[in-house]
């Protein structure tokens, strides 16, 4: 439309004879133009567009943003696919990569760029899990931890068994009818599907290596689809079963499911149920060769797995008596402590102790009496003292003496006396009996 109004102009202006006045210019700011253009690019892409290429240089940053260059044969397009949306890969993007992408075109004004902000990878041809699976199985295989000198051979008698796995769902429950009443069962329960499995399940092996007198470990699962098996094809689980100090039994989904975990275990049990009972035919194979060694006739040299069995055996008296040690250990101090504390209850250590405390109480009581008693004695001497100083009796001592009527009264005026009637005087020693005239 734009082309057609042009060359009617121009058609117009060589028809015609008067010049035409220059045409207005509008002139826009950097920022005012970017804008359009992404207004343009947000009209023209406002859906995700599905991309196929291949990858080129992908770089995944400290920050968890991945950002790489999708290119074909004519064309490249710098493409970024930011970490929430990097967490959800199941596979590593590798250089060369061909790939299905899932995003939004963008411009970016500031720097004038188009970006591609991926949402969604996969690569072409096969899907995101096989293709991590066969990824970490090539790391894993060249670092040799599917080698077959480093797996280690099942115990022959074992005793205590740990089970990694989910406490609810058939497979926990054939493990157990199997194992109860042949070997202990440790069951460390863990999540093992989902979100965060692996690392549980990673965590689970750790927890039950670190218990003294585990023999082995079963780590697995009842059987799923690839999605529900994934935590046992995660590089952490692996490197758990590979860092066990104890032989691991991988027993992951149905005998035709296969993950990294049975390929790094030390035996691998087609399904959850096998696995119990592989622990179990360790003791009832060894048990054979030992009836069948006891019918045959003497031999001078012992073979190699009797040897193993004695040893075993001499090993298991060892712990058997360790373990009787510590009980009995710990019961005879118990038995002290509580005869100890039975003395302390008994009838006779009370009244021996009623009786000190009497005793100790009887000589504080004589102390404080006596000293009591000298104090009120010091006190009484004292009131003493002062009142002889006020008694008539010490008046009397220096010379001094009380007349007394006959009635008893003191005397102290000469008018209470009359002619004929009798006093008596009191004297510091005696008395005196007189008349009055």
């Amino acid at each position: 439309m734009r082309v057609r109004h042009y060359r009617l102009a121009e058609s117009f202006v060589a028809e015609s004879t008067e010049p035409l006045a220059p045409p207005t210019r509008q002139v826009l700011t950097v920022s005012q133009l970017t804008q359009q253009i992404r207004d343009l690019f947000e009209e023209s892409f406002a859906y995700s567009v599905w991309v196929e290429g291949e990858l080129s240089d992908p770089k995944l940053y400290p920050s968890g943003h991945l950002w790489f260059d999708l290119k074909d044969a004519q064309a490249s397009l710098k493409c970024v696919m930011w970490r929430d949306s990097v967490r959800f890969l199941k596979f590593k993007p590798e250089q060369g990569l061909q790939v299905i992408c899932g995003g939004r075109v963008e411009f970016y004004p500031k720097r004038g760029e188009v970006k591609f902000s991926v949402r969604s990878l996969e690569p072409k041809g096969m899907g995101a899990l096989q293709l991590a699976f066969e990824q970490l199985k090539e790391k894993l295989q060249k670092e040799g931890l599917f080698a077959e000198e480093r797996k280690r051979p099942l115990p022959a008698f074992p005793e205590r068994v740990g089970l990694a796995t989910s406490p609810q769902g058939a497979a926990v429950d054939d493990m157990l009818r199997i194992l109860r009443g042949h070997v202990q069962v440790v069951l460390r329960p863990t999540r093992v599907q989902g979100d965060g499995a692996a690392e549980a399940i990673a965590q689970a092996i750790g927890d039950l290596n670190r218990l003294e007198d585990l023999d082995l470990v079963i780590a697995g699962r009842g059987g799923g689809s690839l999605e529900d098996l994934w935590a046992f094809n995660e590089e952490v689980v692996a490197r758990a079963i590979a860092g066990s100090r104890l032989p691991v039994i991988s027993a992951v989904g149905h005998e035709k499911d296969w993950s990294i975990s049975d390929l790094v275990a030390d035996v691998r049990a087609p399904t959850p149920t096998k696995g119990a009972e592989l622990v179990l035919a360790q003791r009832r194979g060894c048990l054979n060769r030992l009836a069948a060694a006891l019918e045959e006739p003497a031999f001078t040299e012992p073979q190699e797995w009797l040897v193993e069995l004695q040893e075993q055996i001499a090993e298991s008296e060892s712990g058997l008596a360790e373990a009787l040690r510590q009980p009995l250990l710990a019961a005879a101090h118990r038995v002290q402590v509580l005869q100890a504390d039975l003395l302390g209850c008994s009838p006779q250590a009370f009244l021996l102790h009623q009786a000190e405390r009497l005793h100790r109480l009887h000589g504080v009581l004589c102390a404080r009496v006596t000293q009591e008693l000298h104090q009120q004695t010091d006190r009484v001497h004292a009131l003493a003292g002062r009142l002889h100083a006020l008694s008539p009796l010490a008046v009397l001592e220096r010379g001094y003496s009380i007349t007394f009527d006959s009635r008893g009264r003191i005397v102290r005026s000469a008018q209470q006396v009359n002619p004929g009637d009798l006093i008596e005087t009191r004297l510091h020693e005696g008395r005196l009996r007189s008349r009055m005239e």
